[in-house]
């Protein structure tokens, strides 16, 4: 019998643990290495989405486990008013792989960098109103809750005051159209912005935005919309708040997503991948905004600001993505992923839409017919398919979202392994298909 059906572990989750989102994987992880998870049985389980899409060099890698290991033995906590090499020297580094944020704050969570962020924001412009993506997550905490727009906003009372959303871009299902039916989404941002200007009581403090919606069903901003939105930014006093929780320190081709529109945000929030797995976060921006912040008394304390743990691993995630050149893996190894996927879209219907930059794609599952409308049941019945041959895919079941799967494997994964990933994702489909064909001749009969 497999070790995975330990009744005693299942009931003491089902006692014990405070549900806190969708249901469990019907596996017991006992271990983790490189793209692979490890169940009870001992399965191999390759991780299409490194973890919470942040073990970006992979699971248990070498020159993290030394650091971890050293690193405790020294320092690892230290009280918010001291420094430690570590929190120094990371912050000097993301300043030279991010000119003009010279100034970074270390923190935990992305949404904690976000909290502090927005804080942030309103100190410097005096103002409080926030706009984020309709279809957005930031955070499910105070001021980051209130601008994450894609799920959880009902039965919690009253959001922040000031907090404003705008469509989001999406190109599979434009709402605005190009005379060749593209996404005009020029005159959508124009359209957006004026629908804001209406709401808005003269206290417009910031915009927050992912470069890639990710739980919003993976939907990439185009090429000049973020120097559009700036625009909108600056004719108006507001901040641009750019979160790369996702798509920071290379997933997407380019050490930030930013970098291909040639735009720096007023600050950059970054978490997850900096963090290579485990809690570290930071908020950059420029000294300028700093200097303002600071005279005017910016206060953000945290348990674990500056600790100097973390920030030893995160100069050892800077050093392996220079060392073993992962941005441009990324880049190389996510144009292999696209055409793979591509490919499936040619072969079966019900894939919609293949979209995303670098190793960090989006598969739509869409139902057949003209409207092409998402498919949460087969999208469902993929995902399960998969776990049950070996792929952890992780679809976005947030109502409105669709059967949108998050493809973001590790930068460390080999060609070979993204082939075994791609072979699975197609052998679920077939199945996931035949199982929905079986459903439609009982429910005929």
């Amino acid at each position: 019998m497999s070790r995975n059906l330990d009744s005693g572990f299942w009931a003491s989750a089902q006692k014990h643990l405070i549900r806190y989102g969708g249901t469990f994987e019907p596996a017991i992880i006992e271990r983790a290495a490189g793209s692979f998870v490890y169940d009870a049985d001992d399965r191999a389980i390759l991780d299409f989405t490194s973890g919470q899409m942040s073990a970006l060099l992979g699971h248990a890698h070498p020159k993290i486990v030394s650091t971890v290991s050293r690193q405790v033995e020294r320092v690892a906590h230290l009280f918010s008013g001291m420094l430690s090499r570590p929190v120094v020297e990371l912050a000097q580094r993301l300043a030279a792989l991010a000119p003009g944020l010279d100034r970074a704050l270390l923190l935990s969570t992305g949404a904690e960098s976000n909290e502090a962020a927005i804080r942030m924001a309103k100190l410097v412009t005096g103002k409080h109103e926030i706009v984020a993506f309709s279809k957005s997550w930031h955070g499910m905490t105070g001021a980051a809750a209130s601008a994450t727009y894609s799920a959880g906003r009902k039965g919690y009372g009253p959001a922040a005051v000031g907090s404003l959303a705008i469509p989001a871009p999406n190109s599979f299902r434009p709402r605005f159209k190009n005379a060749d039916g593209s996404l005009d989404w020029l005159t959508e941002l124009n359209d957006a912005f004026d629908l804001i200007d209406s709401q808005s009581t003269g206290n417009l403090a910031a915009f927050v935005a992912e470069p890639i919606l990710s739980s919003g069903g993976m939907l990439e901003l185009p090429p000049g919309y973020l120097a559009a939105l700036q625009q909108k930014c600056r004719e108006r006093g507001m901040l641009l708040i750019l979160d790369e929780a996702q798509t920071g320190i290379g997933r997407t081709g380019d050490m930030f997503a930013f970098q291909r529109d040639g735009v720096t945000p007023d600050i950059l929030t970054l978490s997850k991948t900096i963090g290579a797995g485990l809690p570290l976060a930071a908020v950059m921006t420029t000294a300028e905004i700093e200097e303002t912040a600071h005279d005017r008394g910016f206060l953000f304390y945290t348990t674990h600001v500056s600790d100097p743990l973390p920030a030893a691993v995160g100069l050892a995630v800077l050093d392996v993505v220079e060392e073993e050149k992962l941005v441009e893996r990324a880049r190389h190894l996510g144009a292999r992923l696209f055409d793979g996927l591509s490919a499936l879209k040619q072969r079966y219907e019900c894939v919609g839409d293949v979209r995303g930059r670098g190793l960090m794609l989006g598969v739509e599952i869409v139902k057949n017919g003209e409207r092409r409308d998402p498919d949460h049941e087969l999208g469902a019945r993929i995902a399960a398919e998969a776990f049950r041959r070996g792929l952890s895919m992780n679809i976005v079941k947030l109502p409105g979202m669709g059967g949108v799967f998050r493809i973001a494997p590790p930068l460390t994964i080999s060609e070979e392994e993204l082939d075994l990933g791609l072979r699975i994702i197609s052998e679920s489909i077939e199945a996931g298909l035949a199982a929905a064909a079986g459903l439609s001749g009982i429910a005929a009969e």
